[in-house]
This record gives C-alpha cells, structure tokens and sequence, in this order.
C-alpha cells in the first residue's frame, strides 16, 4: 500500500560532510513491540476521504436482500471486479507513450482471474451451506421459453442436453460487456469471459455478466447485487482535480484492495461463527478462503510496481501531504487491513476448543499434546484441515507485509522513504517486520509438529508412538 499522506524529507548535509557512504541511522527508540498496528487517526481519515471509503462502506454495508446472508461477503467482492473492469478501461485509455501497457493488461488480466476464483470459492460455499443454500437473487432463465427481452440484452444459448432453449441473461450496467464490444479490450475481456465460465462451474449459478453459460445454470441478479451504476458514481476521488495520470491508477489499486479487505472481514466474522457452532469443515473452507485473499492483497499491492517512478514521485507531491511521524507503517492507514490482521491473529485463541481441551493454568503441554493426538490418529479429518488452514492464514498475512516492504522500497526507493523507517533499518524493531518476524501464533501446533518429526527422524516406529498416544 503506497502512502497518501507523505512528503520526502530533505537528506541531511550532516551524511554528506562526514562521509561518502550512505549509513542507516540508529533508531533512537524501539517500537511498542506489543501494538505495531497502529497509525494516527488523522492519516487514516485522510487515506478514507481520498479513496471516498465511507460512501464505499455504505454500498458494502446495504441489505437488499435480508434472507441471503451470503450478500455481506459476495457484494464487497463483485464490487472489486467490476473496479477491476474500470481500471481495465483506464490503463488501455492511457494516452502516456511511455506506459507499459502490455505488461498492465497481462496483471489486469491475472488479477480479474484471480478474483474469479475467489468469487466462485465463495459461491461453492453458499450451496453446501443448507442454511443458505437457494438464498441467492437469481434469474431463471428457462422461464422465458426463449424468448429475448426487448428491454435487457441478452443471448441466446442452447443447452446441450435434451431440446430446452435458454436465454443468458447478460448484465446492463457492468463495464465487461462493454469491454468485450471496444477493440481495444475485446480480447482481455473474452478471456475474463472463459475464466468466469470456467471457475463457476462447480456453482449453482453463474455471474450473467455475458459469459458462454453453456450448461444453462441461473444467472445471478448482478444488477442488482453489484449496482454497477452506485458503484461508478465514485470513480473520481476528491483529488480528480491533479494532472497526474497515476492519481486515477493508485486510487483504483486502493479501492480494489479495500472492497476485498472488507470481503476478509466478512469471512473471519464467520470462521469464529462456526467453530463457535462445531462446523469445522465449513470453518476449514473459510480459512483457506481467507489464505487466498491475503495472498490476492499481495497479488494487488504488486500493481505499484508497474507505476512511472517519476509520476507516481510527482504525484506525492502534488497531494501535498506530510507524514505524522517517522514509525509509522504507511500501510496501517489502512483501518480495515489493521482489522482483519488482527481478526487473522485472534484466531489463535480458537485451538483449544478446536481440540477440547483447556488451556493448562501451570503452562502444561496439554495443547500440545492433544494436537499430536489429533495428527497421530488421524480421526478427525476436519480439525485437521482447520488447524491446518489457521496456520495457513499466519504464513499468508506474513508474506503479506514482507512483500509489502519490498514493494515500498522498489516502488519510492529507500532513500526517498527514509520518512518512514519499516523500509530503512534492518533490525527487527520497525512495526513491519515485528509482524513478519514474530514468533508463531500457534505454539503448540508448532511444537506438536517439531516433536513428531523429531520422533520418527530417530527411526521410531508406528507403534511406539501408538503406545504413546495411548498413554
């Protein structure tokens, strides 16, 4: 995430009079090790107006259909794609000679599937879900016999199998449609076309955004889940008014990765739900949801590298804004991605009830070793797989904010950031690395794992760890 609110400092005179060589200056205090996600509350009101977040959370927030509790997590998401749709039209429109524009149509292109698939992950889950399952604003198309509305476009399709015709219902508001009738995006767009065709097709629906539908399934009101209309009315930040062609691309990266920030949120409200309930299975399924979003925000944030150094530089300072303070990690200004790190963290205080059993007041192993029970047996498949998924969600939001550090560097360089230490000291006290580098969120797991492989790397043999487990 590149800051909104930073100015470059000058470089002191002091490096230069008393030596050629750049040195990293000492820290003059270490973070709060305990608290790393943190960031003033002016700079995050600031990040929110530039990318209009409230009006955003009001689209994301609105109940149009009270019975489909699934709307909360899917509309977030469908609301990124259709961004994404946008931002397809910004970067093949961009007039700059100098743009890499093959390069941003591959990522675009990346992006779009990546997010499919998501989506479709999300849409499996609504139909093994007997609470939710039917719940969804859909469109039967073998209710029209065939015939083409005069008010909608739509295509006709016939199914493959028997001699029913069916209609596929395309959207009126989304951009994809139109992408795929502009010379310049048709291609682009017929791709993303297939990949919704493809990935949907373990669902009980499928998007209805003109994608080939060939095996007839109900389209989804995406009209009137997404309101593309809503949506495109806060295309243009308060900004718009800057003559940088990169102020229209960070704002659409940034808007991009909150809709799916709040779409994590949604999804980590309900692993706690479910393991609360003792749905381990579907709670497993939501973790490694949840793995594949963090590792989508990467893929996201990885769109900065593709920005003009000397605009992106430029346009930082025409938003003529300073940073609070040196600490501070420029992502953080970020209150929803501070959120869902913290959610991904809490989690950790799940595995004792995942595996029945207390906590030890004495600091005993008992975790430990009900987790070596649980892998040794091998009885309980689904805590398996949620156990699993919980650590999985850790190594994800660590590569998160390693990759992020790295973008920021490549993208401002390390001296430019100098503002901000997490880019410039190599010691673990900066608030990004205190995240990537902490220790295990799930000790006992870990040490669960450490121990069995140390067990049968001595050439112990089943039984021996049988007659253990049985103790």
């Amino acid at each position: 995430m590149v800051d909104l609110d930073w100015k470059a400092k000058m470089v002191s005179s002091d490096i230069s009079n008393k030596s050629s060589k750049l040195s990293i200056p000492t820290p003059l205090r270490l973070l709060n090790m305990s608290s790393p996600l943190s960031t003033s509350a002016s700079a995050s009101s600031a990040y929110e107006y530039y990318l209009r977040l409230p009006e955003l959370r009001m689209l994301w927030e609105a109940k149009e259909f009270p019975a489909w509790q699934n709307e909360v997590v899917l509309k977030p998401a469908l609301h990124a794609l259709e961004i994404t749709f946008r931002f397809i039209s910004i970067v093949l429109s961009d007039p700059r000679p100098y743009s890499n524009r093959r390069e941003w149509t591959r990522r675009l292109e990346s992006l779009a599937t990546s997010q499919i698939e998501l989506i479709a992950m999300i849409c499996e889950d609504e139909n093994e879900d007997k609470t939710t399952a039917g719940t969804a604003p859909i469109v039967d198309l073998t209710s029209s016999n065939g015939v083409l509305a005069r008010e909608c476009s739509s295509t006709e399709v016939w199914k493959v199998h028997g001699e029913t015709t069916v209609v596929n219902r395309t959207s009126e508001s989304s951009l994809l449609p139109r992408l795929a009738t502009w010379q310049k995006s048709e291609d682009v767009a017929e791709k993303i076309l297939y990949s919704i065709e493809c990935e949907m097709r373990r669902c009980p629906y499928t998007l209805g955004l003109g994608e080939p539908n060939l095996s007839g399934k109900p389209n989804l009101d995406y009209d009137a889940v997404c309101k593309p209309n809503e949506l495109h009315a806060v295309k243009k930040s308060p900004y718009d008014h800057v003559d940088n062609h990169e102020n229209a691309t960070l704002y659409t990266v940034h808007q991009i990765l909150e809709a799916w920030i709040q779409t994590a949120k949604q999804v980590l409200k309900r692993i706690v739900l479910r393991i609360d309930a003792g749905n381990f299975e579907t709670a497993a399924n939501d973790g490694y949801l949840t793995e594949k979003i963090w590792k989508l925000l990467s893929e996201i944030e990885d769109l900065h590298l593709l920005m003009d150094p000397d605009d992106f530089l430029r346009l930082k300072s025409q938003l003529m804004i300073k940073s609070v303070n040196e600490t501070e990690a420029l992502c953080f200004r970020s209150k929803g991605l501070v959120e869902i790190t913290k959610m991904s963290k809490e989690l950790k205080h799940k595995v004792p009830f995942i595996l029945g059993v207390e906590v030890d007041p004495k600091g005993g192993p008992r975790i430990q070793e009900a987790a070596m029970k649980l892998y040794a047996e091998k009885q309980e498949g689904n805590k398996v797989f949620l156990v699993q998924a919980l650590q999985a969600i850790e190594g994800a939001l660590k590569r998160f904010f390693y990759g992020y550090k790295q973008v920021l560097v490549v993208v401002m360089g390390s001296l430019e950031a100098k503002g901000n230490r997490v880019v410039t000291s190599s010691d673990s006290g900066d608030s990004l690395s205190q995240i990537f580098l902490e220790p295990t969120y799930f000790p006992s797991l870990d040490a669960a794992k450490t121990f069995l492989g140390e067990f049968w790397s001595r050439g112990q043999g089943g039984s021996g760890l049988t007659r253990w487990i049985k103790k």
